[in-house]
């Protein structure tokens, strides 16, 4: 479930944030105040600790009980999540694996990083976009979800225009891979 699609000034939509719920295992990535996981959750995982909003999310985890923020794999049953680099000056991705199926969340990275090849499901972010719609084709990516929309992407999903591949996230979108 997408928890937000914005970008960190956005003034439209809460930061972008993922919830991965895998049986009675949830895993939150990323997000920020309004977006943040649930309570419950057994793992946050963010992109980067270098980001403005990492103190404020550390601020949150504490006063909710949730745990630390952090830049990390995560393991259980047959889900597993590994950080891995993107290209360029993003910070990392998670590649998201359960069973056969395999998911990405990399919302800052212009175009797609190699390990996304044949992913069921792909969550990225709309700058860049060209990039990204080539590089979802050419790795055979199934879909294309951007979960972080910047005023251009805003301006288009007013105008009633999709994205070339792929669709637009949706604040409390479910998505299944």
């Amino acid at each position: 479930m997408l928890l937000g699609v914005g970008t960190a000034g956005s003034t439209r939509f809460a930061p972008a944030g993922l919830l991965v719920e895998y049986g009675r295992t949830h895993v939150g990535f990323d997000g920020g105040p309004g977006s943040e996981p649930p309570e419950t959750v057994q793992a946050w995982l963010v992109r980067r600790r270098d980001d403005a909003v990492y103190p404020e999310l550390c601020r949150i985890a504490g006063d909710s009980g949730m745990p630390h923020p952090a830049v990390a794999s995560f393991r259980h049953g047959a889900l597993h999540v590994e950080p891995l680099p993107l290209p360029g000056d993003a910070p990392v991705g998670y590649r998201i694996a359960a069973g056969h199926h395999t998911a990405v969340w990399a919302p800052e990275c212009r175009g797609l990083p190699l390990w996304a090849e044949d992913a069921d499901l792909v969550f990225a972010g709309t700058p860049g976009m060209r990039q990204t719609v080539e590089a979802a084709r050419r790795l055979a990516v199934r879909r294309l979800v951007f979960a972080r929309l910047d005023e251009e992407a805003c301006a288009a999903m007013d105008a009633g225009r999709g994205p070339p591949f792929g669709e637009w996230g949706v604040e409390g979108g479910r998505y299944r891979m």
